[in-house]
């Protein structure tokens, strides 16, 4: 997708769980469609169901084949099951999703999205001391909204591990900063959200926010 001479370009694709229509589930594969059925909650099989679908209509559009078509995998690394980051050859994706939002990132490079909802419920000292340096301790002692700046950490963390592959075999507390080659952004998105981009590009970045019900019609 570097359609600029010497820059990187990424498309973050934003959806939300109302969009989503039972026809979706139409066009699943069948470890999609297990995954689909295993979710109790409402919100979560809606979650589910809209990423999916983004993603393959994303790449139906690109790849220039039907959405039910794209063979996708999610393997995880770890131990092999069918939860791990989406995959498909011609194409690098993220997922994420929180609350109301489902986002899709896709480019030409290893890439990583992540957002989060702001909670002002949760345990902020906590989660840091399991999730943040020492530095970032500091400084977040210091902020006067301290669930948002400690959210804000956690995305930009999540979005480098998910960008690098590395998931939960790393610890969070030696993220500081995006690893040698990569770069990170924060992205702007609803006032209770927050979200980071995670690519693995040394040209300076070109980020396009789109609006996923272009692919939903």
């Amino acid at each position: 997708m570097d359609t600029r001479t010497g820059m990187t370009e990424v498309e973050v694709w934003w959806g939300r769980i109302g969009q989503v229509r039972d026809e979706f589930a139409a066009d699943l594969d069948a470890v999609e469609r297990q995954r689909l059925a295993a979710y109790v909650r409402d919100d979560d099989k809606a979650r589910f169901l809209l990423g999916c679908t983004i993603v393959r209509r994303l790449l139906a559009a690109r790849l220039s084949l039907p959405a039910a078509s794209i063979e996708l995998t999610r393997t995880c690394a770890d131990c092999g099951k069918p939860h791990g980051k989406v995959r498909v050859d011609g194409a690098e994706l993220s997922v994420t999703h929180s609350g109301e939002l489902v986002g899709v990132a896709v480019s030409d490079h290893p890439v990583g999205l992540d957002v989060e909802k702001v909670d002002l419920g949760i345990d902020v000292d906590g989660l840091a001391r399991l999730s943040l340096a020492d530095e970032e301790i500091a400084t977040l002692a210091k902020s006067d909204d301290r669930a948002r700046a400690f959210t804000t950490y956690w995305t930009r963390k999540e979005a480098v591990v998910k960008a690098t592959g590395d998931g939960l075999r790393t610890d969070l507390r030696t993220i500081t900063g995006p690893p040698a080659g990569f770069q990170l952004v924060d992205l702007e998105t609803d006032t209770e959200y927050v979200a980071a981009l995670a690519v693995m590009a040394a040209e300076p970045l070109v980020v396009l926010a789109k609006d996923a019900a272009q692919v939903l019609i």
